[in-house]
């Protein structure tokens, strides 16, 4: 687990990285961060209890649907986000805060 991490830490820091290099050039770069999100991939690889458990560990108790992620990167790729820069939206069900 400690190299997923640092992957996903590592992505965090060069999305930062780059918002502060191209901020200047009316560039906003964001990131999204899914939690346990129930995908076909997941249904198709997961068996028995482990996809019933499947985002359990979350604050709000269950995985996520595809439907529940899609309009944060909606929302970044609009007009409406054209103040945000620098940020990630951690759609996880409460998972990144202790779940």
């Amino acid at each position: 687990m400690p190299d997923y991490a640092a992957a996903k830490g590592a992505i965090q820091a060069y999305t930062y990285s780059l918002a502060i290099q191209l901020a200047k050039r009316g560039i906003r770069v964001n990131g999204v961060a899914p939690g346990p999100i129930r995908t076909p991939l997941i249904v198709s690889s997961f068996r028995g209890e482990k996809l019933a458990r499947f985002g359990h560990d979350t604050l709000l108790g269950r995985a996520g649907e595809p439907a529940e992620v899609a309009p944060a990167y909606v929302y970044l790729a609009s007009r409406d986000a054209r103040y945000v820069t620098g940020q990630f939206l951690h759609i996880n069900g409460g998972s990144h805060i202790g779940g």
